[in-house]
């Protein structure tokens, strides 16, 4: 059955056939095939991969851990497209103050970049660049791209020598068309001494998870201690009360 479909969409135009991570790869007029990513109405959790990128001394300057995941507004409606490890072209440059992370899908179908920025003893990304060239959601309906950024003055900012993590979801409004999710970040830029990140700064959601429960924690132990010190205070002034016959 696959090797008749994979026949179908060589020779018959307008034919498409599914990779193994549903995108769609359509047959051109003229036999081209045209990589394009599929949107799915459901949201599951994007694979994770690690980029790098190297100066032109052979050496690292740039590593990133990522899933990405696009999410498109359609109608109302939300659809979701994640970024598949395997299938990703990393590019990008190293320079004294400043670096580029660049993934990109087959027949530029979707893209994702990260600006980094060295400032004093601290980097992080300025800015974030996406794109993406869908399959239309429905028959008939005309091909879109996709596009949008963010622009921060100190996105995913960790000291230098160490490593910017972020295990809680980030979710990034690029246009009003679109939006990206980034999952169990970690990034270091301008120098990855090993190949190994550095100490970790964490982002302030991790922080604010790890941190509450120990504050609620001790909250409630510090009541608990009152409220027994103050049953004890009146016990022992009830039992002074009484006199002796």
């Amino acid at each position: 059955m696959d090797v008749c479909l994979l026949f179908l969409a060589a020779f018959i135009p307008g034919v498409h056939s599914l990779g193994n991570d549903n995108s769609v790869v359509a047959a051109s007029s003229f036999g081209a095939h045209i990589y394009r990513p599929v949107l799915r109405p459901l949201d599951v959790l994007p694979l994770i991969g690690t980029y790098t990128v190297t100066n032109p001394r052979g050496e690292l300057c740039v590593k990133a851990t990522l899933g990405a995941q696009y999410i498109v507004i359609i109608k109302k409606k939300s659809w979701f497209f994640n970024l598949d490890p395997l299938r990703v072209h990393v590019s990008g440059s190293c320079r004294r103050e400043s670096a580029v992370l660049s993934l990109t899908l087959p027949d530029h179908a979707a893209s994702l970049q990260f600006t980094f920025k060295k400032e004093k003893n601290q980097f992080h990304v300025t800015k974030l660049t996406a794109s993406l060239s869908p399959r239309p959601v429905c028959f008939g309906c005309a091909n879109k791209t996709y596009l949008g950024s963010v622009s921060h003055g100190k996105l995913f900012a960790a000291s230098y020598g160490r490593s910017f993590r972020c295990k809680s979801t980030n979710v990034l409004q690029t246009s009003s068309e679109m939006s990206i999710k980034l999952v169990f970040l970690q990034m270091q830029a301008f120098g990855v001494p090993g190949g190994h990140y550095g100490e970790v700064d964490e982002c302030l959601a991790d922080y604010n998870q790890r941190i509450i429960p120990i504050i609620l924690w001790a909250v409630a132990v510090g009541l608990l201690m009152i409220a027994l010190l103050t049953f004890l205070l009146l016990k022992e002034n009830r039992t002074g009360g009484y006199e002796r016959l």
